[in-house]
C-alpha cells in the first residue's frame, strides 16, 4: 500500500521528508482548522432544527444524539488541539473528529419516522465537510470513508427495510461522494506535495547559492588581498629599481673619489708633487661630488614621489573652499614651473561651486596631470595648451575635465596608463608614477572617479568626478 502511494506521488520515500511534509500540511494551520471544527460542531448539532421542523415528536432524541456528540466529542477535540503537547497527534484528532459523528449519524435515521429515506444527503454533508474543511491526507480519509460506510450499512440493517431502488440510490450517492472526496483530497495532497518538494528544492538551491556566494566573497577577498600583495611587490620592485640607479651611481662616484683622495694623499706624502697631478685630482673630486650630489638629489625626489603613492585622508584635514578661486590660485603657483616647459593653462570654472574636501590631494592630482601633459602630450618641448573645464552635473557632484591637444595615447596603452611605473618616457628620466598617484588620490582620498579618453594625434581628456562633500 505504501509503495502504491509512493508511485502515485502521495508519499515520499524519505521518512524525514515525509515527516516534514505532514508537519506542514496537517499542522501548519491549526488555528484556522480549529475555526472550521467549531463551525462543524455547531452545524452538526444545528441540524436538530430541521428535525424539529419535520418531526417535532422525536426532536428531543435527535438533539440529544447530535448535541451530545458535539458537546462531548467535537468541542473537546477542538479544544485539545490548543495544547502544544497534542499537536503531534493532530491528524489522529482530526480522524476521530470525523469518524465519530460520521458513525453516529446513521443512528439518527433509526429514530426518525422517515428512516433512511433521506440518509444520503446527511452523509454527503458530513463527507463534504471532512474533505473540504479538514487537512486530512488520503490515507486517514479512506479510513473515514470505510468506517462510516460500515456504520451506515449496519444501522440500515437494523431499521425498516427500504425499497431496493431507493437503497441502491442512497448507496450510489454516498459511494459517489466518497469517490469524489477521495479524488479531491488526493489531488489536493498531490499538489501540496509537489509544492512542498519545489519549495524544498528552492530552499536547498538557495542555501547552495548562499554558500557559493559566501565562497565567492571569500575568494574575492583572497584575490583582492593577493592583488594588493602583488601591487605591493610591484611597487617595492619599482622603488628598488628606480632608486637603485641614482644611489648606485652615487656609491660608485663616492668610491672613485675615495680612491682619488687616497692617491692624492700618497702623492702629497711623497718627495715631489706635480701641480698638474694635483689640479687633475681636485677636478676629478669636484666632478665626483657634483655627480654624487645630483644622484642623491634625484633619489630624494624619487623617495618623495613614492611617499605620495600612499597618501591617505589622515595626511590632510578636510576644508571647505570655492573651487573656481582655488583653481586660480593653484594655477598661479604652478604657472612659472609649467611655463618653463611651454605649457599654457586655461581654466573655465563657474563661480559658486563649493567643495568640502581635501584641497591638498586635489592640488596634487591637478599638478600631476598638468606636468604629465607637459612631459608626454608635447614631447618635442614646444609646449601647448592644457585646459581645465569644471561643470556640476548635479548638486552632489563636481566634474573637472582636463584636456590637452597633444600627441595622444595609443589605444593599446590606454588601459595601462594608471598602472604604477608605467611610462612611455623612460628614456627621458620619467618614473611612471604621475597618473598612478592621480588615480590613487582621486579614488582613495577624494572618494571620486577618474577616467581617460584619448585618440592618437588628437590629444587626451581626463575626466575627474568628485563629490562636493567628500
Amino acid at each position: 500500500m505504501l509503495r502504491l502511494l509512493t508511485r502515485l506521488g502521495l508519499r515520499f520515500d524519505d521518512i524525514v521528508e515525509e515527516r516534514r511534509f505532514v508537519d506542514q500540511y496537517v499542522r501548519g494551520n491549526i488555528g484556522w482548522t480549529q475555526v472550521a471544527m467549531l463551525l462543524g460542531a455547531f452545524t452538526y448539532a444545528g441540524y436538530a432544527f430541521w428535525d424539529w421542523v419535520l418531526y417535532p415528536d422525536v426532536v428531543a432524541t435527535t438533539l440529544a444524539i447530535r448535541g451530545g456528540v458535539a458537546v462531548l466529542v467535537l468541542l473537546p477535540l477542538t479544544a485539545l488541539l490548543s495544547l502544544p503537547a497534542m499537536k503531534p497527534w493532530a491528524e489522529t484528532i482530526f480522524l476521530v473528529y470525523c469518524v465519530i459523528p460520521g458513525c453516529v449519524l446513521p443512528s439518527v435515521y433509526l429514530v426518525l419516522p422517515s428512516g433512511f429515506t433521506y440518509a444520503a444527503p446527511g452523509m454527503i454533508m458530513v463527507i463534504l465537510f471532512v474533505s473540504t474543511m479538514l487537512p486530512l491526507r488520503i490515507g486517514p480519509l479512506a479510513v473515514f470513508c470505510l468506517t462510516t460506510w460500515i456504520a451506515l450499512c449496519t444501522a440500515e440493517s437494523l431499521g425498516p427495510a427500504l425499497p431496493p431502488g431507493l437503497r441502491f440510490i442512497n448507496h450510489s450517492l454516498v459511494i459517489n461522494a466518497y469517490a469524489l472526496s477521495l479524488y479531491a483530497v488526493a489531488a489536493r495532497e498531490f499538489r501540496a506535495r509537489q509544492q512542498f518538494r519545489t519549495a524544498q528544492a528552492l530552499k536547498q538551491e538557495k542555501e547552495r547559492s548562499e554558500a557559493s556566494l559566501r565562497d565567492l566573497h571569500a575568494t574575492q577577498s583572497h584575490l583582492v588581498q593577493a592583488e594588493k600583495l602583488a601591487s605591493l611587490g610591484q611597487l617595492v620592485a619599482g622603488v628598488a629599481h628606480e632608486v637603485s640607479t641614482p644611489l648606485g651611481l652615487a656609491l660608485t662616484t663616492s668610491t672613485t673619489m675615495e680612491a682619488d683622495l687616497r692617491a692624492m694623499s700618497e702623492a702629497l706624502n711623497g718627495t715631489a708633487v706635480r701641480r698638474s697631478d694635483l689640479t687633475r685630482g681636485i677636478a676629478r673630486i669636484e666632478n665626483g661630488l657634483r655627480l654624487t650630489s645630483e644622484n642623491l638629489h634625484r633619489a630624494s625626489e624619487m623617495v618623495h614621489s613614492f611617499k605620495q603613492v600612499a597618501i591617505h585622508h589622515a595626511d590632510e584635514e578636510r576644508h571647505t573652499f570655492e573651487l573656481g578661486g582655488w583653481l586660480s590660485d593653484l594655477i598661479s603657483k604652478l604657472g612659472p614651473l609649467l611655463s618653463r616647459q611651454g605649457l599654457v593653462v586655461e581654466v573655465t570654472c563657474p563661480q559658486g561651486i563649493i567643495l568640502n574636501s581635501y584641497p591638498g590631494a586635489l592640488a596634487q592630482v591637478i599638478s600631476n596631470l598638468a606636468f604629465n601633459a607637459a612631459a608626454h602630450a608635447y614631447p618635442d618641448g614646444g609646449g601647448g595648451r592644457f585646459t581645465m573645464t569644471v561643470t556640476q552635473p548635479d548638486q552632489a557632484l563636481a566634474r573637472i575635465a582636463c584636456a590637452d591637444q597633444g600627441v595622444g595615447i595609443r589605444e593599446d596603452l590606454q588601459a595601462r596608463v594608471f598602472d604604477p611605473f608605467f611610462t612611455t618616457g623612460r628614456e627621458r628620466g620619467n618614473i611612471g608614477l604621475g597618473l598612478h598617484i592621480a588615480f590613487n588620490t582621486v579614488v582613495s582620498s577624494l572618494s571620486g572617479r577618474i577616467a581617460l579618453e584619448s585618440e592618437p594625434g588628437r590629444g587626451t581628456l581626463v575626466l575627474i568626478e568628485i563629490p562636493v562633500s567628500s
